[in-house]
């Protein structure tokens, strides 16, 4: 009997040709997250040294080891990750050798490009300790299925806290940092409760009645900080905007707003510092102040520096009222004492200021001043206004234009508006320094 696919008499089938496999080189990727809920998975030198057993009993070629400490619920935020990737794709390594698969992905983002580097057989092959992952349908729906349920614990383990820190607010406990003048609980049995600073609570309820009852500034409360060298936990002292924060924290007066900015309000079981009359107070203190600098307008602040400290320097007003009943308005430039609090630059006058300036325009080449650009083309806009537009022809224009620049200059410093001497210096070359009331240009 014949049968019609036999093989004709005499024809030799030649045998099926073996299937080459590619060779793989491993990058061995070991991963420890930092987030709380994962203290308990092998720390990365366990992951190493089980990992590695296992290349040496199936004879696995593994080219390099790396490892970082960095959550993975994030997509393209790790930094060795990212590389060997990247490496990957450029050929460097075809195979990956990870104790588990959410040490690689516990995000949809990571897992997507691993599977992508799969379908373009640029990643032959993922090795873990107890699965292996190639190019198979089957074996990627697997690897998908594993990072997709790394991806939802992540998603309910988020869900949970927010859920345990909303009761916990509820309850009036407070799970973040405690502010300054408090202390966090540290007995397990108190969890999220907050203790009165012995140290500081007392100076804190201070800082609230200078700016409520004695009408201090913030600014000037900050000074009265630095001068008895209060500091926070830290060691440090408050800066300036940490304590514009810590006035206009609810906390103090026993109210909690959970998350911040959030506008959810919840009464605190802590012990407040201050009442909430007082809290009132502050606030429109502080308002007031705020108002009050936001209509001064002073030509000079934010251009000079001091010159003993390196502090900013900033400005004040007083006003006088003689007996003729005109006000009188006096102007004093003086150190923030930023970087120390007992420095001994004093005040300077405005006036004073003005004429120290001008004689310094009178000794210093407008090159040097680095105004010359900006003052030149004041002028010739000047000229051009005599000429255009009123009709003044100038027969003969002065020779001696420095000259002409550095009278233009004075008469900005001394007749000038606040915007038109600020936009004046800020084109100076070097910063203004102001030491033991004289003005000079740092070199």
């Amino acid at each position: 009997m014949e049968y019609a696919n036999a093989t004709p008499a005499g024809v030799v089938t030649p045998p099926p040709q073996a299937v080459i496999p590619t060779p793989v080189t491993y990058c061995l990727y070991a991963r420890k997250s930092t987030e709380q809920d994962e203290k308990q998975a092998l720390s990365i030198d366990s992951q190493i040294k089980e990992m590695t057993r296992i290349a040496e009993q199936d004879g696995l070629h593994v080219a390099e080891i790396r490892k970082e400490a960095h959550s993975a619920k994030d997509a393209g935020q790790r930094l060795v990750y990212n590389q060997l990737i990247e490496d990957v794709r450029k050929g460097i390594f075809n195979g990956i050798l990870t104790w588990a698969p959410d040490r690689l992905s516990r995000n949809a983002g990571d897992l997507g490009v691993l599977v992508d580097l799969m379908d373009q057989k640029v990643l032959v092959e993922i090795r873990t300790y107890g699965q292996k992952f190639t190019n198979s349908p089957n074996e990627k729906f697997l690897l998908m299925i594993l990072g997709s349920q790394a991806k939802l614990e992540n998603d309910n383990r988020s869900v949970n806290v927010k859920r345990g820190l909303r009761t916990r607010v509820e309850m009036g406990l407070w799970p973040c940092l405690a502010p300054t003048g408090y202390l966090n609980e540290k007995r397990t049995d108190k969890k999220c409760q907050v203790l009165v600073d012995p140290k500081r609570a007392l100076i804190v309820k201070q800082i609230f009645e200078k700016i409520g009852n004695e009408n201090y500034s913030g600014k000037k409360a900050y000074l009265w900080l630095r001068e008895i060298n209060f500091t926070a936990r830290s060691g440090k002292s408050l800066s300036l905007s940490n304590l514009y924060l810590l006035l206009r924290n609810h906390f103090y007066y026993g109210l909690i707003e959970y998350p911040r900015n959030s506008s959810n309000w919840y009464t605190g079981k802590h012990e407040p510092l201050i009442t909430k009359e007082l809290f009132g107070k502050v606030q429109e203190q502080l308002t007031r102040s705020l108002i009050v600098n936001e209509n001064k307008e002073f030509a000079f602040t934010k251009l000079m520096k001091c010159g003993l400290c390196g502090s900013g320097i900033t400005a004040d007003e007083k006003f006088k009222r003689p007996l003729n009943g005109k006000v009188h308005r006096y102007v004093y430039y003086i150190c923030t004492k930023k970087n120390d609090s007992h420095c001994k630059n004093g005040y300077l006058r405005e006036e004073d200021l003005i004429d120290q300036l001008l004689n310094l325009v009178d000794r210093v080449s407008l090159d040097k001043l680095g105004i010359r650009e900006k003052i030149n083309k004041e002028v010739d806009r000047y000229h051009k206004f005599r000429t255009g537009v009123l009709g003044r022809e100038e027969k003969e224009r002065i020779k001696n234009k420095d000259g002409e620049a550095k009278k233009y200059v004075k008469y900005i410093l001394q007749n000038g508006a606040v915007l038109e001497k600020r936009e004046l210096l800020s084109h100076l070359k070097s910063r203004l320094i102001v030491k033991n009331k004289t003005v000079l240009l740092e070199d």
